[in-house]
């Protein structure tokens, strides 16, 4: 059974967070390869769920459901088709998103749009964004742009000027993007260039369990928990970016914030309102929150959280979040291991990441046993 082309070419410009069951009906029914990844169907009758270009029979439409990728569909009892292999969606995705991700890299000088992209991968541009956002949580545009500032930071730190920061990173046009590079900072870029030149950041250093520990306050909330052997090595992370805002050590008014990380040591969390000061994307944010659900002692994989939010194949990109989480400790990102348990990398040391797990389950048997 084929639905009308016209229909079809309007749902392709439906985004994936939007799409209605009639809409995922309608691309099963043609077997719409570019919704592989977006969902997959399962039948009632047979307990197998398949991708929407499976070749197999369609069943009738009271039979089917839906859902997000086959984690879900197998928690709901369903097995794999073995005609379409559902499964392997993830992969062939991650294997063609990491392409698309180093041909941006290698050219991000360069005029980037959606129809260069697609034409490098060689597949549709409709393709390419709806499996792209799949993957990474966000479009093709804002991983070029965030990759753009990223670089526009490293020139700046290095000396150059805003102007010419901003051309080679790839931004063409000054006046346009000054105001959105800004908000992407927290503060304008010629501040940045400057070191941070009149920020004021006020911080404490105190003995922990795993060495020496620093945090940053603003007016408005943390905005940096570092971890190290030395005084030395956590005063230097803090101060990377920003070598000349106004960076205070203040460990006796600060002290009521010592009390309360020395509290997380000795096994209570921290208040899921304490008040943080970082700039991040909506996506960092929604990894973050969830991070912050993994109960003290436990951990989950990048996998886990990637479906918990919504989307099954960004696994990479929530393993980036993790990296970049400037507030360690209050998102506990050390409690997420890869998909076989193992610890993988930690900005503060994977031995540093195995002492906080170690540390946490010690104390949570000892408050059960007592």
């Amino acid at each position: 059974m084929q639905i009308q082309r016209s229909k079809i070419d309007v749902q392709a410009q439906v985004s994936r967070q939007s799409l209605t069951e009639e809409d995922k009906w309608i691309a099963a029914l043609n077997r719409n390869g570019d919704f592989d990844g977006a969902f997959v169907f399962a039948v009632r009758s047979t307990g197998v769920y398949c991708r929407p270009s499976c070749p197999a029979k369609r069943p009738n439409r009271k039979q089917v459901m839906f859902f997000s990728g086959f984690e879900e569909a197998e928690r709901s009892g369903f097995r794999s088709c073995r005609r379409c292999h559902p499964r392997d969606v993830t992969s062939s995705h991650a294997e063609l998103i990491g392409s698309i991700c180093s041909f941006i890299e290698a050219n991000l000088e360069k005029k980037l749009t959606l129809s260069v992209l697609s034409a490098h991968a060689g597949i549709s541009p409709f393709h390419l964004q709806r499996t792209f956002k799949l993957a990474v949580g966000i479009s093709p545009r804002q991983y070029i742009e965030a990759r753009r500032l990223e670089k526009m930071k490293s020139s700046l730190r290095n000396g150059k000027t805003v102007t010419r920061a901003l051309y080679d990173a790839g931004f063409s046009s000054r006046s346009r993007i000054y105001g959105k590079v800004q908000k992407k900072f927290g503060v304008s870029p010629g501040t940045y260039r400057r070191g941070g030149a009149g920020m004021r950041i006020e911080y404490a250093i105190t003995s922990c369990p795993t060495g020496r520990l620093l945090f940053g306050v603003t007016d408005r909330g943390i905005c940096a928990v570092c971890l190290g052997e030395s005084d030395h090595a956590v005063e230097a992370a803090i101060t990377r970016d920003y070598p000349s805002a106004i960076i205070t050590r203040n460990d006796s008014d600060l002290a009521p914030w010592i009390e309360c990380f020395m509290k997380y040591f000795k096994g209570q969390d921290f208040r899921r309102d304490l008040p943080i000061d970082v700039q991040a994307t909506s996506f960092q944010w929604r990894v973050w929150k969830q991070i912050q659900a993994v109960p003290r002692g436990s951990t989950t994989t990048y996998g886990n959280i990637a479906c918990a939010i919504g989307m099954p194949g960004s696994f990479r990109a929530v393993a980036r979040a993790c990296a970049t989480n400037p507030v360690s400790l209050i998102i506990p990102c050390h409690r997420v291991t890869g998909q076989d348990g193992n610890l993988l990398g930690y900005r503060w040391g994977k031995n540093r990441k195995r002492e906080l797990l170690s540390l946490e389950r010690t104390i949570n048997d000892t408050n059960v046993d007592g």
